[in-house]
């Protein structure tokens, strides 16, 4: 089987996309062409992939990746098996194609929803964007076959949809948190809770615990996060590829996720978390759902209160003068990721879904 996976939105070296689906696909045995921004990204394509470069589509200027992705999907539409989109702006790209192959989307979040969290979108034009999402949804629907991120999101759709989780690989061994440094890994923002970190870094200085950020950030964050670098407040990695970002979690004192509460957030559970529990480490998290769900299901850390750093703070004291307290935390987190949340048991089912969908045999 020969798939197309595309992308103008997410970096190329995506967790979900590259990282996780990507590679299932080739360890099956199935060639993969993978369309993303690799040059406005400033990376190149893995060897194990045939890489195609498109445009970045980034906040107002979207039109020229749409048209650049439309128009390669054109030209390869009668030499792949299936094609795999994961923007919904690329459902413009391929609406209306003749002849073309099974197209998959992959509903990596709520769509309208995250409306909320553009700044470049005006206030005034998001209930009409919404509505708007709401209508290609369900065109989308109709006419592809649809993957879901979440099993929260069934309820935006009328049909029954696989749902590929959010999960990640567990490692076979992992190192003993230790007592002074707390790591973030994902997307760095101001709904992630970027000023919240910055300030926990700054009250922990006096305690001599480091503070980690490791993640793209927006540009409304950069200034922050560059500041704070300059002041000593906290280390900041900025994008690293997901496979070389995990092990920057092994042997911390704990995994942050500082979400807001947004309309976004409160069905999805953060990856971040998942990632954390794998690689042995307490997790302190704001309240939203899935993430209490998740910390308090497995006793895995402490729940904190909304854009509270200092109650950030005490936890992670709390954790650091506790050190029974705090393996054992990491250790009940790693066994319910290895159980319940590594990806090699999901892939199978993925895989297998996308060779029916595309009439293809599995390779042996």
């Amino acid at each position: 089987m020969h798939v197309l996976v595309m992308t103008v939105v997410h970096h190329p070296e995506d967790a979900r996309i590259l990282h996780r689906q990507i590679r299932a696909l080739v360890d099956a045995g199935h060639d993969v062409t993978y369309a993303a921004p690799y040059s406005a990204r400033g990376v190149v394509p893995r060897s194990w992939v045939t890489g195609v470069d498109l445009p970045r589509a980034a906040e107002r200027k979207r039109l020229a990746a749409v048209r650049a992705a439309r128009k390669l999907f054109k030209s390869l539409r009668g030499k792949v098996d299936l094609a795999l989109i994961h923007d919904p702006e690329l459902l413009l790209a391929v609406a209306g194609v003749r002849k073309r192959p099974p197209v998959v989307w992959d509903v990596h979040e709520d769509t309208p929803a995250t409306l909320s969290l553009k700044p470049w979108l005006p206030s005034f034009l998001r209930p009409p964007v919404r509505f708007l999402a709401r209508l290609l949804e369900g065109t989308a629907e109709r006419h592809l076959h649809l993957l879901l991120a979440e099993t929260a999101y069934a309820g935006r759709f009328h049909q029954a949809h696989l749902v590929v989780p959010n999960e990640t690989w567990v490692p076979d061994h992992v190192s003993e948190p230790s007592d002074d440094r707390v790591v973030y890994l994902g997307w760095l923002s101001e709904a992630r809770g970027v000023r919240e970190a910055v300030e926990v870094g700054r009250l922990l200085q006096e305690h001599r615990v480091a503070v980690e950020l490791i993640g793209y950030a927006d540009p409304q964050s950069r200034p922050i996060l560059n500041e704070a670098v300059a002041k000593g407040v906290l280390e900041w990695r900025d994008f690293m590829p997901n496979d070389e970002a995990l092990k920057r979690l092994d042997g911390a004192l704990a995994g942050l996720s500082l979400l807001h509460d947004e309309p976004n957030y409160r069905h999805s559970m953060p990856t971040k978390i998942v990632e954390y529990m794998a690689h042995g480490i307490p997790v302190i998290t704001t309240p939203s759902p899935r993430a209490v769900e998740l910390v308090e299901r497995y006793q895995s850390g402490l729940v904190v209160p909304w854009r509270d750093p200092e109650a950030v703070v005490r936890a992670i004291l709390k954790l650091r003068n506790d050190p029974a307290a705090r393996r054992a935390a990491g250790a009940r987190g790693y066994a319910a990721a290895r159980a319940n949340h590594h990806w090699p048991n999901s892939a199978r089912r993925f895989v297998t879904q996308l060779e029916t969908w595309a009439g293809a045999a599995p390779r042996s």
